[in-house]
């Protein structure tokens, strides 16, 4: 078949969702790779929609956390644009970017600051954003023990009674730095946050462990297991099988499905 035969078929529930969040944009890829996106497309915007309940909000706060933890820079920015479009605020796209520093790694998330910043721009948005830091130098150790217990538990409050004394600065380190400095701050829920987190964990990969602490901080929180489910299927194109599939067994592990 020549190439200038082929048509791309869009189902009109894909073309309706891509449209939302992309209006009037011309792809470069389904100009050069069109069997590819139109499977991509119709796959992610119309038949995996049709199994989970997120909003479109939703779903772009999810992908947004998704592609910073892939290192998927320029998917990243488009998607940025997309959350955006669809009413997504400034300031949750940014405190997405700073809620993945203590999950992804600051050496990580640079690049992502650099393009979110980029992108705020070109809309007109000046920057810095209003500051949504709610705590001090002098009490962010408390407020984060508060919060942690609250998402958490009593999860730190054993570490730092039975860790050995040369390891406990790894969870004070939890109580005022990942959850005092950033788990405080405003601008998202606390349902919201771990539901970022999650969506992290499941997309890097290799955090297994931690991955299914934060199923239960989920559940804790108010994050049931049909959300967590929703999200993994959101998930799914732009991550994988493996790692879908993992999350998967993860979550079926920490919250057997009833009999």
């Amino acid at each position: 078949m020549k190439k200038e035969e082929y048509e791309m078929k869009m189902t009109e529930t894909a073309k309706k969702n891509h449209d939302e969040l992309f209006p009037g944009h011309v792809s470069i890829l389904a100009e050069k790779d069109p069997e590819l996106i139109e499977v991509f497309d119709n796959f992610t915007f119309d038949e995996v929609l049709q199994y989970t309940s997120l909003d479109v909000k939703e779903r772009q706060k999810v992908l947004l956390a998704a592609l910073i933890a892939m290192q998927c820079v320029n998917e990243f920015k488009a998607m940025a644009k997309g959350a955006l479009n669809v009413g997504v605020t400034p300031i949750e796209v940014k405190e997405i970017v700073y809620q993945a520093v203590p999950y992804a790694g600051l050496g990580k998330v640079f690049d992502f600051l650099h393009a979110t910043n980029e992108v705020l721009e070109e809309r007109g948005i000046t920057l810095p954003l209003e500051g949504q830091s709610t705590t001090t130098v002098e009490n962010r150790f408390e407020k984060g023990l508060e919060i942690v217990r609250e998402a958490a538990g009593n999860t730190v409050d054993n570490m730092l009674d039975t860790m050995p004394q040369n390891q406990k600065h790894f969870a004070t380190f939890l109580a005022d730095n990942c959850f005092g400095d950033f788990f405080t701050r405003s601008g998202l829920s606390i349902q919201e946050r771990e539901l970022l987190i999650f969506t992290m964990l499941a997309s890097m990969g290799g955090a297994e462990q931690q991955l299914k602490g934060h199923i239960r901080n989920n559940l804790r929180v108010g994050n049931d297991k049909q959300k967590l489910l929703d999200t993994i299927t959101v998930l799914l194109p732009f991550i994988g099988y493996p790692r879908t599939l993992t999350a998967l067994n993860c979550l079926n592990e920490v919250a057997p499905e009833e009999s």
